[in-house]
């Protein structure tokens, strides 16, 4: 019998303490991989930043239920209702100006993942920036994108 309650409280005791993180990788390979992303501050894939260039012309679409909760390219967690946008070659953390060029609608969004990764489109907006611009209903729309202030490209660690 005593052996029977030390075994319940045992169990009782071990099953409150806080359970492991399991990660990818030890702490030296996060390390080695953040790193990487930091040293990636000019550079994004084999485009070099022109940032003498501050007007783009281009298609936008929006993205949100799929990846709402998700990491996006900078680190931190997507949500589909804030105003942000990915870029293909835009520094992370890039403050935009955009400019539905259909209605004359405009926001200010920063550049927080990357993407879109359908040809011919220039921006993906989070879907509350979408709706704010006036094109979520039809998917995409003609933008322009003014660069207001330069983002430091800088991956935020958690």
């Amino acid at each position: 019998m005593n052996k029977f309650l030390f075994s319940i409280l045992f169990i009782y005791i071990y099953s409150c303490t806080v359970s492991p993180r399991y990660n990818a990788g030890s702490n030296t390979n996060q390390k080695k991989n953040n790193s990487y992303i930091k040293n990636k501050s000019v550079k994004t894939g084999s485009n070099k930043i022109d940032k003498t260039k501050k007007i783009y012309n281009g298609v936008s679409s929006w993205y949100g239920p799929n990846f709402h909760g998700k990491l996006t390219a900078n680190g931190e967690i997507f949500d589909m209702y804030g105003l942000t946008a990915a870029h293909k070659t835009l520094p992370l953390n890039t403050i935009i100006r955009v400019t539905n060029i259909d209605n004359n609608k405009s926001i200010i969004l920063r550049i927080n993942d990357r993407g879109p990764f359908i040809a011919g489109r220039m921006l993906d907006c989070s879907m509350g920036a979408a709706k704010k611009l006036g094109f979520y209903s039809l998917g995409t729309a003609n933008v322009r994108l003014e660069v207001i202030d330069w983002g430091d490209n800088e991956y935020m660690q958690h």
